[in-house]
């Protein structure tokens, strides 16, 4: 395919959304399989509704996900100037003209050609009478009036549009600002951008842009428009369907690669393949195999595949991860080392979805024996005379093991079941309560080995003083 270069502009009007976020995957996929360019450029000439703390969360989001992008970021803001370089170029090769028709009087024009059952448009008044500056004064394309403006679509195929479709659009503002088609026409041939990926919304802008390179002599990139993502119900989706921000998956505990697989699978295919390493996707991504139908969006799919990349790390980098839920629980201290929590990760990464479950699956064991808190079900249940009766005799075994590791513990409490005719199921339940406070969690021998003799002596000997709930 060449040299690719790619970009990807979000507008900082909001924090950086799902939509938004697949299409930076496909386009920095695209270039990255290519080994090219991948530009970053915001645009923020919705001077109302652009704020920089939106710029900055796009930002960080994008460095989560791992989206590196070369040099720095492009601003539109700060490149009014160069548009109207090239807004003047046009009008010196008469491929623009000056228009003096004000806002009313355009509509009424448009509103003209609905009375006729035409398309509502602009009906090219000023384009012959050889306008120069003034007040209140656009500057318009004298766009072809006939012919078809044809291009092939990475996503959808080959699309042809009449030029007698549209009229002569405004590429310089009365106020002097260049209009949105103007400026990305410039900005995507300034960064050398030669593969344009983006939403379908934008589809309708193609032909427009098409038009604009072509007056001024310039190469066309490569389109491909992919089509929006859809909630479960086939509706645009939404905050109805629980969409959140990229920013609030990271705060959930979602892995940024799981996402990045996650979304590089709505509208894209490598065989059956569901989960993708970054190094994978880059490898397969070549810009074909996209689907020009919607893609439902699925939580329950992307939690499993969270849980799927969860379990595939290595424990020490998940500790890593997991240590900022932990801390923001109130369960380690600052100072904590993210190793010491391998042995929980071990424990408990098959019952937990994302970092924030697992950090919360870490409380029974990082809280001391006072602190645990019982399921009154469990505790009713389990901590009857036999059950409190176990639990003495378990702790005097365990006072006499010359290690307190997790083989001795399993061996000692293996043998005190098999020596006295118990069933494993009677001596368990209030072992697994006194120490977790519920029935769940590991296997008990890891549970009291990461515990340690004094701390599991205290829990059985909180369990043995419980009176009922």
């Amino acid at each position: 395919m060449g040299n690719v270069v790619t970009r990807f502009a979000p507008s900082p009007t909001g924090h950086l959304h799902l939509g938004g976020a697949r299409t930076a995957v496909f386009s920095w996929l695209l270039a990255r399989h290519f080994g090219g360019k991948f530009f970053l450029r915001i645009e923020d000439t919705d001077l109302l509704r652009s704020r920089q703390e939106y710029t900055d969360s796009i930002l960080a989001s994008m460095r989560w996900l791992g989206l590196d992008w070369d040099g720095e970021p492009v601003y539109q803001t700060q490149r009014a100037d160069l548009y109207n370089s090239y807004v003047d170029r046009l009008l010196a090769s008469g491929h623009a003209y000056w228009c003096s028709c004000s806002p009313e009087e355009v509509e009424a024009m448009r509103e003209e050609a609905r009375q006729k059952g035409l398309k509502p448009r602009y009906n090219g008044h000023c384009r012959e009478l050889g306008l120069g500056p003034g007040p209140g004064r656009c500057v318009r394309l004298k766009a072809p009036q006939s012919g078809k403006i044809v291009f092939d679509d990475l996503v959808k195929g080959r699309i042809a549009v009449d030029a007698s479709e549209l009229d002569d659009m405004v590429l310089r503002r009365a106020d002097g600002m260049p209009t949105y088609n103007m400026a990305v026409v410039v900005d995507d041939h300034e960064m050398g951008v030669t593969h344009v990926l983006r939403g379908d919304d934008h589809v309708s802008n193609t032909p427009r842009q098409i038009l604009i390179y072509e007056a001024l002599g310039l190469p066309v990139p490569v389109f491909g428009h992919v089509p929006m993502i859809l909630g479960k119900d086939r509706q645009k989706l939404s905050k109805r369907h629980g969409a959140r921000a990229v920013i609030e998956y990271e705060q959930e505990g979602l892995l940024p690669q799981a996402l990045v697989s996650y979304l590089a699978r709505l509208g894209w295919s490598h065989g059956n393949q569901e989960l993708f390493s970054q190094e994978e996707l880059i490898k397969y991504f070549d810009g074909t195999h996209l689907n020009p139908a919607s893609a439902a969006f699925d939580f329950d799919k992307l939690d499993w595949a969270n849980a799927q990349f969860m379990r595939a790390l290595p424990l020490l980098e998940l500790a890593r991860e997991v240590a900022p839920f932990v801390k923001a629980e109130g369960l380690i201290g600052d100072d904590a080392r993210p190793e010491d929590l391998v042995p929980l990760c071990a424990m408990f990464r098959e019952r937990a979805s994302n970092l924030r479950e697992l950090a919360q699956a870490f409380r029974p064991l990082l809280v001391k024996a006072d602190g645990l808190e019982y399921v009154p079900k469990d505790a009713d249940r389990h901590f009857t005379d036999a059950g409190k009766r176990h639990l003495g005799e378990l702790a005097e075994i365990f006072r006499r093991l010359p290690d307190f590791d997790a083989g001795a513990i399993e061996a000692a409490l293996n043998a005190y079941v098999a020596d006295n005719g118990y069933k494993f199921k009677e001596v368990a339940p209030p072992v697994r309560t006194a120490l977790m406070g519920f029935m769940g969690g590991s296997h008990l021998n890891e549970i009291m080995a990461f515990l340690g003799l004094s701390e599991t002596l205290a829990r059985f000997e909180r369990a043995k003083t419980y009176c009922g709930s």
